[in-house]
């Protein structure tokens, strides 16, 4: 769909362009990691050391504190999503690497969780076969496409959810004949790493009364509805809900369901008597909103602030 201006009642359209070099495109992410995908720099152009023979376009920590790849193309290439899983597999095998260069660029008391790993890829558009690709490999890695237009004005937007493929599908998809071992070996990293660093959604409900189960059910059911490209990521403390950046993460505790919000509590202090400003207060997840649910009515007093939450981060 194009691009229009309004003016006086008229439509008029935008003309797409383009960056005249991928560097281009490499470094306004860079300079802005925080806005696009709340992610902290960590290192650009990453030497993965004469073994590999490579360099990672972008390293970067999460909200959630995982290690980021991020790796760019300016035009359609598969070479995208092979150099991705061969740096994951490269990541997992130097975690003291890039523990040594997050720590450089974000202090020595720097945090890394290893339970997962973002791999984003930012291209124009993707062949069809980078989709599938991408679809078996499941939770391994993220498609992102980008739209800039000679108004200045450039747009980001994940072509698909990932898939919870399972283990089993994605080793068999790297594993067939004629596969390029190197890739073989990214696919099984892969796998392994969601087979021993995964938790579930029903594993923060397991041990709660039905009244907090159906009441955190209901906040999944809102969250999945405002948009289909919404994720869920069950942590081990928590549970996230991202687009680009988490909008919103839950806490299921015994006797209530706690959500932390993507919004400015200065701004949006949230309903009176079960929200309060924990910017300053240690807390598992991200968001400085915390709305406390116990029923029913609080969830509904707290959707207007969720979805606020959605739309600050571009939704």
């Amino acid at each position: 769909m194009p691009l229009f201006s309004i003016r006086k009642m008229i439509l008029n359209p935008i003309q797409q362009s383009n960056f005249p070099e991928e560097k281009h495109l490499q470094r306004i992410v860079e300079a802005n990691l925080r806005t696009i995908f709340d992610c902290r720099f960590v290192a650009s152009e990453f030497s993965t050391g004469p073994l590999h023979g490579g360099r990672v376009d972008t390293l970067a920590l999460s909200e959630d504190n995982n290690p980021v790849i991020v790796e760019y193309k300016k035009t359609a290439s598969s070479d995208l999503i092979n150099q991705s899983l061969f740096y994951l597999s490269w990541i997992r095998d130097h975690v003291g690497d890039f523990s040594m260069a997050a720590q450089t660029a974000l202090g020595p008391d720097v945090q890394i969780d290893w339970s997962d790993i973002r791999v984003i890829c930012i291209a124009p558009n993707y062949k069809k076969y980078d989709l599938h690709a991408a679809q078996i490999l499941g939770n391994s890695i993220e498609l992102w496409t980008y739209r800039m237009f000679e108004n200045s004005t450039i747009y980001f937007e994940q072509v698909q959810q990932k898939a919870g493929a399972s283990d089993a599908i994605a080793v068999a998809a790297v594993t067939g004949a004629g596969k390029n071992p190197v890739m073989v070996a990214a696919g099984k990293k892969a796998a392994a790493t969601r087979a021993t660093g995964s938790y579930t959604f029903e594993q923060h409900l397991s041990t709660k009364s039905p009244e907090i189960k159906q009441l955190a059910m209901a906040v999944q059911d809102y969250l999945r509805g405002l948009d289909p490209m919404i994720e869920e990521l069950p942590k081990k403390l928590y549970v996230a809900y991202r687009l680009s950046q988490n909008i919103v993460c839950m806490e299921i505790q015994r006797t209530k369901v706690v959500l932390f919000l993507k919004l400015d509590p200065t701004k949006e202090p949230g309903p009176k008597g079960i929200s309060r400003d924990v910017t300053k207060i240690g807390h598992y997840g991200t968001g400085n909103l915390e709305i406390t649910l116990h029923r029913t009515e609080d969830f509904e007093a707290a959707k207007p602030l969720i979805l606020k939450a959605y739309q600050s981060i571009g939704g």
